[in-house]
């Protein structure tokens, strides 16, 4: 026979699903506290993007960027203050990551909205779907409730961001430290479809690397010279660079992928025919993107009670 449920028993049963209701996330999450934080967005990611195409790629690595460090926490957004050093400055990041402004701006009218109410993890996430969706990619369903993180670390950015240089063991390594798996590395890696890059990034693959399209490495040479010219920019995608479709794909194919790491999904190994497949259907393409950015936005989420809703997406409250 069931023993009956003491008042205190009920009480602490009742706080229990309360909390684990409070630990997940919603697409929902902002319907009545702030129902139009969603558009908001997308008119602060669409009036960005049509200035400036490459402000898509910029936010989507932005998102990118901070959920691999922390979990996906706004931490990547945080100034340097007195007790830590922020994740700006990282090797991965400096003279690199850019989109803050914009992320600003939205903060600054959803702030007058809905005051304390929409977290910048939040805005992050929304602005990677909409900057997708604006450079004519798919759209995927954003799951919120996100909070913010009250510290930063430049050494784990340092540590986990892949880097341009990694070969296919180290990338399917640096994905699956974060509990994503080799085909999450492999889609994710198509978001390379859009933006730019730094000579800096790609020099040694078009000086001393053999697996490259000789003329493709010539072109790039040009604007990219062996010494000097670091931040001078080249598309990464050079057949449609603001355009989010399945051309990085078909790229690798011929051997035109821009990073080393890029080359590395097409090189006879594990993943080149998940690459064929991608270059073959672009639909596939989309529909996978998709639903691995929203297991990469569910990387260690702050929720419930922890970190804050900041009011300044620069600064903790």
């Amino acid at each position: 026979m069931a023993l009956p449920i003491s008042k205190v028993h009920f009480l602490i049963l009742f706080m229990c699903l309360i909390e684990l209701g409070s630990a997940q996330l919603s697409p929902n999450f902002y319907a009545a506290k702030c129902p139009n934080a969603l558009s908001t967005i997308r008119s602060g990611v669409n009036s960005a993007v049509s200035k400036e195409a490459r402000m898509g790629a910029s936010l989507l690595r932005l998102h990118f960027h901070d959920c691999f460090v922390q979990g996906c926490d706004a931490s990547v957004l945080l100034d340097d203050t007195a007790t830590f050093t922020g994740e700006k400055t990282a090797g991965p990041n400096a003279n690199s990551i850019r989109g803050f402004e914009v992320i600003d701006s939205i903060k600054s009218q959803l702030e007058t909205l809905c005051p304390g109410v929409v977290s910048c993890a939040d805005i992050l996430a929304v602005a990677a779907r909409d900057s997708v969706v604006a450079l004519g990619g798919p759209s995927w369903t954003v799951q919120l409730g996100r909070r913010d993180s009250t510290t930063a670390s430049k050494s784990q950015a340092n540590s986990d961001l892949p880097a341009p240089t990694l070969d296919l063991s180290g990338l399917i390594s640096a994905f699956s430290k974060k509990g994503l798996s080799t085909s999450d590395m492999v889609v994710l890696s198509g978001g390379h479809t859009i933006g730019q890059a730094r000579c800096t990034s790609f020099r040694a693959r078009i000086y001393n690397e053999t697996n490259i399209d000789p003329n493709f490495a010539k072109s790039l040479q040009g604007n990219c010279p062996s010494t000097g010219g670091d931040n001078n920019l080249a598309p990464i995608d050079t057949t449609s660079p603001t355009r989010f479709d399945n051309a990085y794909y078909k790229n690798l194919l011929v051997k035109k992928g821009l990073f080393h790491s890029d080359q590395q999904l097409f090189n006879g190994g594990s993943t080149d025919s998940q690459v064929n497949g991608y270059a073959s259907n672009p639909l596939s393409f989309c529909r996978d993107f998709g639903n691995s950015m929203i297991k990469m936005g569910n990387i260690s989420p702050l929720t419930g009670t922890s970190g804050q809703i900041r009011t300044n997406c620069r600064k903790i409250n």
